[in-house]
């Protein structure tokens, strides 16, 4: 009996030195991301950012959809966006007009709601930008640019199986192939990406100020997460019959307030230049 119960022991402890380093090894989120690049699969996202006017809660943007890669990152995007002001604030203009949709599909984006929609012609749902192709969240840690996701896990801390660390916009942006310069570069981000056991990330939250001096801070806190990693997932553009071109809704003299232009991403929407 001693011989079997030493038997087995030592059986064990095989086992263990055998599964341990296995348990040990941590997955690349970076290689584990760029296997998810595969035309027609995607990633569902839900987003919450929170803004901040000296201190006291203003702003609430719900961000609910999908996006679908190809085989080197997101080709596609529908998301739908809703705004909650907290008491006694104001909604921005373009947030007070109602809730917006976003579909981004073929090299295209097409916009709905809010202001998007008062001026529109008759029979018409949609307004049209064209090749603008734009998954825009309120998310400025992109991660699902395999570059981004590499600079900023190569800078963070590992506390408790998530990445925790800070970079400036002016980093964060080049690591996108922006430029931004002067004092909104020096803005530092603070982050925390979690990823689960395949190294997918599955939350990624941000953190930083604005300060305008005498005219006050502004905060915005993002967190965003991603489910349902390698679903199959379809995006469709409107019909033709349902939208226009912003190029026509938008010559003439007449004042809008439809944009001119739109951002591709939460960093270039800042105000740089591509």
């Amino acid at each position: 009996m001693r011989r079997m119960i030493a038997g087995l022991a030592c059986a064990a402890a095989a086992t263990l030195a055998t599964v341990a380093p296995a348990q040990a090894a941590t997955v690349n989120p970076v290689k584990a991301l760029k296997k998810q690049f595969s035309p027609g699969h995607g990633v569902r996202v839900s987003e919450t950012a929170r803004s901040y006017v000296d201190g006291k809660a203003a702003l609430v943007t719900r961000t609910t959809g999908k996006l679908v890669f190809g085989e080197s990152g997101v080709t596609g995007s529908d998301l739908s966006f809703r705004y909650k002001a907290v008491k006694g604030q104001d909604l921005p203009l373009t947030a007070s007009l109602g809730a917006t949709r976003t579909i981004s599909v073929g090299g295209h984006t097409y916009m709905q709601g809010g202001p998007f929609s008062d001026e529109l012609p008759d029979g018409k749902k949609w307004i049209r930008y064209e090749d603008v192709a734009a998954y825009q969240t309120g998310q400025l840690v992109d991660i699902f640019h395999p570059k981004v996701l590499k600079g900023v896990i190569a800078d963070a801390k590992v506390v408790k199986g998530d990445y925790k660390g800070t970079i400036t916009l002016k980093k964060l942006a080049a690591l996108q192939g922006e430029k931004l310069t002067g004092n909104l570069g020096k803005i530092k981000v603070g982050y925390l990406i979690d990823t689960n056991s395949k190294g997918l990330v599955t939350r990624v939250v941000s953190d930083w100020t604005l300060d305008f001096g005498v005219l006050g801070a502004s905060r915005s806190v993002t967190e965003s997460r991603y489910t349902g990693w390698g679903a199959r997932v379809k995006i469709t553009a409107p019909a033709a019959s349902q939208w226009v071109d912003s190029s026509d809704l938008l010559s003439g003299d007449h004042d809008s307030d439809v944009p001119a232009e739109i951002s591709d991403n939460a960093i270039s929407s800042l105000g740089q230049g591509r």
